[in-house]
């Protein structure tokens, strides 16, 4: 796992309300577009959301190892709804990553992740592969209130925040065919 998403995992909270704080700027004359063109270049090669499918979904759980469920940090941060907290499926993260992360992940069956993805579709929630650098982490079940990539796309036009890649799933293979 590379340090970065070891970083942005402690300080999740932080950067989510950084970004938001951030995007704003997008709406102030004449610093706006460059504040959009640096975040839309940082989403190209830092962080990104891709937006899943509930099929794709599925298939990014069927192809993980390890799952852990924990609370979503868009939702913990912004509570702008009562849609269930406990509904981001960490991935492709080893036992020891939970154990250090502590009580607010729970290590959960493929099966047990499967029906959190599908209540959370009837909820109405998105499905979102999130990547750190070349990491992907976490497949997250956020509402359209909180979820910040929703929010930095469709309110401040950074559109490399929040994603649609119909091969998400095949990357997805490949890079835990890399990291065993």
């Amino acid at each position: 796992m590379h340090h970065t998403l070891k970083l942005y995992n402690r300080n999740r909270p932080l950067v989510l309300r950084m970004y938001i704080f951030l995007a704003k700027c997008t709406k102030i004359p004449l610093i706006g577009r460059l504040v959009r063109r640096i975040a839309n270049i940082w989403g190209g090669h830092m962080t990104a959301a891709y937006l899943l499918t509930l099929n794709e979904a599925y298939a990014i759980i069927d192809a993980s190892s390890d799952l852990a469920l924990a609370p979503c940090t868009c939702r913990e941060v912004f509570r702008n709804c009562d849609n269930p907290l406990n509904v981001e499926l960490m991935i492709a993260i080893n036992h020891e990553f939970a154990v250090e992360h502590g009580k607010q992940y729970r290590i959960v069956s493929k099966e047990e992740a499967k029906v959190v993805l599908k209540d959370c579709h009837e909820r109405g929630l998105l499905h979102a592969l999130i990547k750190c650098r070349q990491d992907f982490y976490a497949l997250c079940n956020c509402c359209r209130c909180c979820c910040v990539p929703l929010r930095l796309n469709k309110d401040y036009g950074i559109g490399k925040a929040l994603t649609r890649d119909m091969k998400i799933v095949e990357q997805f293979r490949a890079y835990l065919e890399h990291i065993t």
